[in-house]
């Protein structure tokens, strides 16, 4: 049984949460990131340096239309995934974490630099710089060229149940009840999720959660972090690239290619890493019209009907390249 939290983190309850720590009261100032559905994420400054960090507590039900529980112990699968993926990458390119408190599911790390933003907000503003695109393939090709096969790894993050909870569930459970037709290839993704254990996935690898400024990427939010099949993770942020294309976003196509073409260049070799990547676009493609979280910003009846129409072409008469995802968009517009 899972002890509850007693101490609920709120943009007013933080303040005085940091006084009994230790920090001077006078000298915080507090504000909530947006973003999120699944964790309270405020932001903290503090002192004349304004030196800034984050508290981060889980919450039990997530902050969507359908019902949506997870288990909020997580919250510490995020923050040994950070210290277990930081000497992977970059200086940088993942938040410190600073401190945590168990007994309420919470922990502080570093926060990304004043003026960084999600990949995503520029994405929908219509920017497309393939430096971005080029050092996400290369933060994913680290991290999974270094948990390779590694016993420590598999050892540290075999436990699925979240993955499950808040990704296999959610979106291809919930499109097996919804397409009986399409559940055969469904459970064969998610039977693959969880037999094909080879290196660490992020399984939130989403422009969302990868915050940029002057050409640097900080990759976050590591609660769904295990040692599975990292095709995942690239289909994950090659599907938002592709959802990018139907919103219009003119240079999503062109980030695609350079994201696929980067992290071939960087991953170790696996014959099954490029089907595997376009069995799961099909799947996520048609989770995020109609699994328990669907894209916000496609609003548009006729285009949600196109997407998913587009989706189960793939599923049904998958391509052989990714490229060939996007040019199969484009042969129809």
């Amino acid at each position: 049984m899972i002890a509850e939290p007693t101490f609920a983190l709120t943009f007013e309850t933080a303040v005085g949460y940091l006084a009994c720590r230790g920090f001077d009261a006078c000298s915080l100032r507090v504000s909530e990131l947006s973003g999120g559905v699944s964790n309270i994420v405020l932001l903290v400054e503090h002192g004349a340096s304004g030196e800034r960090f984050v508290l981060k507590q889980a919450l039990p039900q997530l902050r969507v239309q359908q019902e949506w529980f997870s288990d909020i112990r997580r919250i510490f699968i995020e923050s040994a995934g950070l210290r277990a993926v930081a000497p992977m990458l970059p200086e940088g390119a993942v938040p410190t974490v600073l401190f945590e408190d168990r007994p309420n599911y919470l922990f502080a790390m570093t926060a990304a630099e004043a003026g960084a933003e999600a990949w995503k907000s520029r994405l929908l503003a219509g920017e497309c710089d393939t430096r971005i695109a080029e050092a996400a393939a290369s933060m994913l090709a680290r991290m999974v060229r270094q948990s390779w096969q590694s016993a420590t790894m598999a050892k540290s993050f075999a436990n699925l149940s979240i993955f499950e909870e808040l990704r296999l569930d959610p979106y291809y459970g919930r499109l097996a009840d919804l397409y009986p037709e399409l559940s055969q290839y469904l459970e064969e993704l998610i039977a693959t999720c969880r037999t094909r254990r080879v290196s660490l996935v992020h399984g939130d690898f989403s422009p969302k959660n990868i915050l940029v400024r002057d050409g640097r990427a900080m990759l976050i939010d590591f609660e769904v972090l295990h040692y599975g099949d990292p095709s995942f993770d690239a289909a994950f942020l090659l599907n938002h690239l592709l959802l990018k294309t139907f919103a219009g976003v003119e240079g999503a196509p062109r980030l695609a290619i350079a994201f696929w073409n980067a992290l071939m260049d960087e991953l170790p070799h696996a014959p099954w890493f490029t089907a595997g990547t376009i069995a799961h676009l099909g799947g996520l493609l048609l989770a995020r019209m109609d699994g328990k979280s669907p894209a916000e910003y496609i609003t548009d009846a006729n285009r949600k009907d196109e997407i998913r129409a587009f989706a189960r072409d793939l599923i049904l008469r998958p391509p052989a390249t990714v490229e060939a995802v996007w040019e199969r968009y484009g042969a129809t517009h």
